[in-house]
């Protein structure tokens, strides 16, 4: 399923981080638009992230592929030497801004390391041909780690309200920087883009038009996400 020749473009992110691009990574991308479509009434909402929509985890097998491909192509660029650990799962942002909680009004990282020895890298592949859906963005923030620290906390124990009069975060996804974080760089989507980055870096969905968001994969933002978790290879 995957191009056994990927063209692989770097875009540096900050200090010794880049964002890896691959256009055209899948033989057939509509094939996983329609397995979306027809499993649409088993896309449920996640109880164990912040995602901020419904989500369909992908059978061990294609996991099994993904984790082929970054092996080849992706895994020592980002720093690792072996997976421990990886999934995938098909996503659809649907939740309107309305309906998003503290924690989904800000970037985040993705916290699926559990040793220093190890390294979390993530990536994600765009299905839907509309790219005024959304890319993915990178952050630095702009304050002191504790205070960032504090934001993040405080973004899951006070409700949108409080949090809002706390930090001045207003309910709506994050578009660009604001007085948190300074977006440092942003990939604009493409049909059939995958992007892998170190998951630990700041990093959010471009929702600048939710009003288009939709719970259809085949007019909606559905994407393919990859986690894994993976050894840091040697200094």
């Amino acid at each position: 399923m995957f191009n056994p020749n990927p063209r692989i473009e770097t875009l540096p992110i900050t200090g010794q981080h880049a964002c890896h691009v691959i256009d055209d990574v899948l033989l057939d991308p509509d094939a996983l638009v329609a397995l979306a479509t027809r499993e649409r009434a088993r896309f449920s909402p996640s109880q164990k992230n912040a995602y901020p929509g419904i989500e369909l985890r992908m059978p061990d097998a294609f996991s099994e592929r993904l984790d082929g491909f970054f092996r080849a192509h992706v895994r020592a660029r980002l720093g690792a030497r072996r997976t421990l650990y990886m999934y995938s799962r098909l996503s659809l942002v649907t939740l309107p801004p309305s309906a998003l909680r503290p924690w989904q009004c800000i970037c985040h990282y993705d916290r699926l390391v559990t040793a220093p020895e190890q390294v979390a890298l993530a990536s994600v592949l765009y299905l839907f041909r509309d790219a005024t859906l959304g890319g993915t963005s990178f952050y630095m923030p702009r304050r002191g780690r504790e205070e960032t620290a504090e934001l993040l906390a405080d973004s899951t124990r006070f409700p949108m309200a409080e949090f809002t009069r706390r930090h001045g975060v207003p309910q709506a996804y994050l578009v660009g920087s604001n007085d948190w974080f300074e977006r440092v760089l942003q990939v604009p989507a493409r049909w059939n883009r995958m992007i892998f980055y170190d998951g630990g870096i700041f990093h959010s969905g471009d929702i600048e038009a939710p009003e288009r968001l939709s719970d259809d994969p085949s007019r909606g933002r559905l994407s393919l996400n990859g986690f894994f978790t993976c050894s840091r290879a040697a200094a």
